[in-house]
């Protein structure tokens, strides 16, 4: 069996899904070819194949249906000699952004930022064929498809004066300037016919102007392939738009970066900073990497990412993410991921997978349109040879009618309604680092009825905080203190949950001498003199320290899902200090808004259930604690035979098979790489709010893609039975076609502006 490769490519010029079918179509037929993942919003074409492939072949299949072609670097050079055809002179204006490597088979990802304005790497296929389907570069009217529309126009209004001038070459004149805007269309309507598609929109054009020559009516064929170049170029610079917003995004990062190098500070491209490295950012510039403060204090404006719309304070040990702008402070920085992994690179490839994913309702439309198409064109026959064969109708008015119920027949504003959606939606929620996998995913979330969480690091901060000193004598600093020198150099979570307390309220922390480690037990110490133990309370109890109102303190620390650790000074208790990992600061936020929208919500966690139970307390939700992996898998088995739709959120390895079995899994911003690749969306910025709003933004989706199919289907129906009726003709009939895809495609634009 020959091995199977994958190439992938750009394409130019795709407006809608009825493009993508004509290329998928096409592509097919090529011997050799295994695969075909056409996606309009991203612009790509992915082709799967093996080694007997004549990619030279599959190109010229493209450039001859109308599209320009270019190969992503990193993908198989194609057969033959490109010789002449090794430049960059693209024009895909800065907005087709590469992202080279991208390998969606294995989401294998190595995007080169650095080049994305001059030199995207690709070989260009020339367009030998004349076609006015290249992507646009600039003003819409420098493009080639603005350029034939034009020079169709002119041709028009030139025929007119004609008319006007000489009466009787006016026939003449209005097929010469029909003919200027239906040869590019007529030729592309024979290519899509040979690659398998008989029933594209450029052949039902072709049929329907040659048609109203026939019939005499010139100057309406003439107006019509007028009127059908310039609907084709609203929906190319609609597509553009959609297309563009998530591209967008990788402007945001800064090109150059000033790293830490011996001691000296120099500029670098910010594609070259390596994990781990230092950079210096100065107030006022975007932050080129994602990092974590090590030292400085600024506001963070992190509206371009995450949507905040204010500032957000940060100072040492803090995450950044690239893209962001500093605000009045130098910060230095360690790099924690590469060009090719920071935040945003990851929102664009996730969400360039997500877009080529189709929805349950886009495959619907998809089946449907392979039917509907057809059906009108036999409609249109019946309703052009019927009447006059059967009731003495007249063939010129009933032809002219059948050729009207053509143009109204395309699909595109159908075919487009649901992906344009979800492409917009995509897109605003990868803004808003909300980030799912296709549109199946986005479609299930607004239907989820049972959201399972996480605790540690999803319901709650993940770490430890202080939350009680109680002293038996001492001041409350001086107790910290002590706690504080005896835990210096540990990386145990409580150790830290320690010194974190004592640094916030500025207790000082002098040395401490011949500390220590008493396994299992806590740490011991001289400081000043004094002999200071921080044990567990039971190694507390072992020593006798722990007086009987002492343990009971204890016993109601530890029932609200708090550890305790006793402070002994020479022997005798000084004091207790709790910790507990704390609720996230709108996590209760967060569950109201799912209440609100009739979602259910429930807690699973390792943790213990005293623990499990003190935290669902302070959040008010339903919980089941002390459960393994497989337990937590169990009880989302159990949620959905109970007619639930589950979403599990989570972000460690032990809710891996929970995310992998529930409806929906949701992965939390800073969660382990399973998680990540084994759910289906991520919050990336860890609110849960954030789950509630991708709810609500999926649900959003699913109305205007009903919007979009009752604007689509519904234009087509009253101009249908106008056309019949003889009230509207070929004018209005290519209107109801170009018009409902540009609604259709505007509609689901709005999208990208939702604020949620």
């Amino acid at each position: 069996m020959a091995e199977t490769s994958e190439t992938r490519y750009r394409i130019g010029g795709m407006d809608c899904a009825a493009c993508a079918t004509k290329i998928d179509t096409a592509v097919r037929r090529v011997t050799g070819v295994a695969d075909v993942s056409v996606s309009v919003m991203a612009g790509t074409m992915t082709v799967r194949h093996d080694g007997s492939s004549d990619l030279k072949a599959i190109e010229k299949r493209v450039t001859g249906l109308g599209y320009s072609v270019a190969l992503f670097a990193g993908s198989a050079a194609p057969a033959g000699e490109h010789g002449s055809h090794d430049r960059h002179d693209h024009d895909h204006a800065g907005r087709d952004h590469e992202h080279e490597g991208h390998d969606h088979a294995g989401h294998s990802h190595d995007h080169d930022h650095a080049r994305h304005d001059h030199d995207h790497g690709e070989k260009k296929i020339e367009d030998l064929h004349g076609h006015d389907h290249a992507p646009m570069a600039g003003p819409w009217w420098q493009s080639r498809k603005g350029r034939l529309t034009i020079l169709s126009g002119a041709a028009l209004v030139a025929a007119y004066a004609v008319g006007h001038l000489v009466p009787a070459i006016a026939s003449y004149a209005f097929i010469v300037a029909m003919l200027i805007g239906l040869v590019p269309i007529a030729r592309r309507a024979v290519m899509a016919a040979l690659s398998g598609t008989p029933f594209s929109i450029e052949m039902l054009m072709t049929i329907a102007a040659v048609g109203a020559v026939i019939i005499n009516a010139g100057e309406e064929a003439a107006t019509v392939v007028f009127l059908f170049l310039v609907g084709e170029l609203l929906e190319g610079v609609a597509a553009g738009k959609a297309r563009e917003s998530i591209q967008s995004l990788t402007a945001l990062v800064p090109k150059s970066a000033l790293l830490e190098d011996n001691g000296q500070t120099r500029e670098v491209p910010a594609e070259s900073l390596a994990v781990g490295a230092i950079i210096m950012v100065r107030p006022g510039d975007r932050i080129s990497a994602d990092g974590v403060i090590i030292s400085g204090e600024s506001g963070i404006d992190e509206a371009p990412v995450t949507g905040e719309s204010t500032p957000v304070r940060k100072g040492v040990d803090a995450v950044v993410f690239a893209g962001t702008v500093n605000g009045d402070a130098v910060l230095r920085v360690r790099v924690t991921a590469a060009a090719a992994d920071n935040t945003i690179a990851r929102v664009v490839k996730l969400v360039e997978e997500a877009q080529e994913s189709k929805a349950p309702t886009e495959r619907f439309i998809d089946r449907f349109s392979r039917y509907y198409t057809p059906g009108v064109v036999v409609v249109a026959a019946l309703v052009a040879v019927v009447p006059p064969l059967l009731f003495a109708g007249s063939w010129g008015e009933w032809v002219y009618k059948g050729l009207a119920i053509l143009l109204i027949g395309c699909p595109c504003a159908l075919v487009i309604s649901t992906p344009a959606a979800i492409a917009a939606s995509l897109s605003s929620g990868a803004r808003r680092g909300l980030l799912m996998k296709g549109g199946a995913v986005l479609e299930t979330l607004g239907k989820v009825t049972m959201v399972a969480f996480d605790k540690t690091g999803t319901l709650t901060e993940g770490r430890p905080q202080v939350t009680d000193i109680i002293s038996f004598g001492l001041g409350e600093a001086q107790l910290l203190s002590r706690a504080a020198v005896l835990e210096q150099g540990s990386s145990h979570p409580l150790a830290l949950a320690i010194l974190n307390r004592a640094k916030a309220d500025g207790v000082p922390v002098p040395p401490a001498f011949k500390l220590e480690a008493l396994p299992g037990k806590g740490v011991s110490g001289k400081v000043g003199g004094e002999t200071v133990d921080l044990l567990s309370p039971p190694a507390a109890r072992e020593r006798g320290a722990l007086a009987a109102k002492q343990d009971v303190l204890i016993t109601a620390l530890n029932d609200e899902g708090k550890s305790v650790s006793v402070l002994l000074i020479n022997g005798v208790a000084a004091g207790l200090i709790a910790m507990r990992d704390e609720p996230r600061a709108d996590a209760q936020a967060g569950l109201a808004m799912l209440k609100s929208a009739g979602v259910k919500a429930m807690m699973l966690t390792g943790d213990n259930k005293r623990t499990a139970a003190a935290v669902a307390g302070v959040l008010g939700i339903d919980w089941r604690g002390e459960m393994m992996p497989e337990d937590k898998q169990r009880v989302v088995g159990e949620l959905k035979r109970e007619g639930f739709i589950v979403a599990k959120v989570g972000d460690g390895i032990n809710d891996a098979p929970a995310l992998a079995a529930a409806d929906i899994g949701i992965a939390m911003g800073g969660g382990t790489d399973v998680a990540l690749e084994t759910a289906d969306a991520a919050v990336l910025h860890g609110r849960v709010g954030d789950v509630a709003r991708m709810i609500e933004l999926s649900k959003r989706t699913m109305r205007n893609i009903l919007q979009n199919i009752t604007i689509a289907l519904g234009l087509k129906a009253v101009f249908l039975v106008t056309t019949i009726a003889g009230i509207t003709g070929l004018w209005p009939a290519i209107l109801a076609d170009t018009g409902a895809t540009v609604l259709v495609t505007i509609n689901a634009l709005r999208l990208l502006r939702i604020k949620i």
